[in-house]
């Protein structure tokens, strides 16, 4: 799939705190599904007590073997009843929903269980279509009444470059500043020269807006 560049691995403590960059996931026709962790986001990580990704036990070593078998797991299966709302919800192409790979891509692999999350580092391509959350609700707390679902949003890269992120892309409402789009995610609005057009798809909240995701189209 060309829309889909490397998957990054992310780690962060607990609602609300940064997403930490931990490893990195790359497929090629050669060489497969290869995986590696990211010195600098362990190193990060460790301090606020991650350790290990369960499979992958040495942190300086590059995996070949059953990379996406381990990963794969994490993925709803498609013999569940509601397997037509999940892909519904994520954009899934029904005609890839056996490609791990790009089910982890579309569907970041999320689980209650644990603050994991795999987001694809996606290429401006024709028919560009994902889903993707607004980072930061914690802080701006906006009122459950900001946003409907449809709403068309707009976005500009953050000037100067944010400390944290050089690629933060600020997400707003008319003149109303919502939050950011989630870290990876926000790369593709720096590539190719076409605006990306940004909806919101689903909103999660309980007197504040809790959750905020977005459709994201080239």
């Amino acid at each position: 799939m060309k829309a889909i560049g490397n998957i990054y691995l992310t780690w962060r403590k607990g609602k609300g705190e940064r997403r930490v960059l931990i490893g990195l996931i790359r497929r090629n026709k050669t060489e497969g599904t290869r995986f590696s962790y990211l010195k600098e986001g362990i190193e990060k990580a460790r301090k606020l007590g991650f350790s290990v990704y369960e499979g992958f036990p040495d942190t300086t070593k590059a995996y070949s073997e059953n990379v996406i078998n381990i990963f794969g797991q994490r993925l709803m299966r498609s013999e569940r009843n509601d397997i037509k709302d999940f892909y519904d919800f994520w954009k899934v192409d029904e005609k890839c929903k056996n490609d791990d790979f790009y089910m982890l891509a579309y569907t970041q692999g999320i689980l209650p269980t644990d603050n994991y999350e795999f987001l694809a580092d996606f290429n401006p391509v024709k028919g560009l279509s994902f889903i993707t959350e607004i980072a930061g609700l914690s802080i701006t707390k906006l009122s459950a009444d900001s946003l409907v679902e449809g709403d068309v949003l707009r976005y500009e890269k953050e000037r100067p470059p944010n400390s944290h992120d050089k690629y933060a892309v600020k997400v707003f409402k008319g003149d109303l500043f919502l939050g950011y789009v989630k870290i990876i995610h926000n790369r593709v609005f720096g590539k190719g020269k076409k605006t990306l057009k940004i909806t919101v798809h689903h909103i999660e909240k309980n007197g504040n807006l809790n959750r905020v995701f977005l459709h994201v189209e080239g």
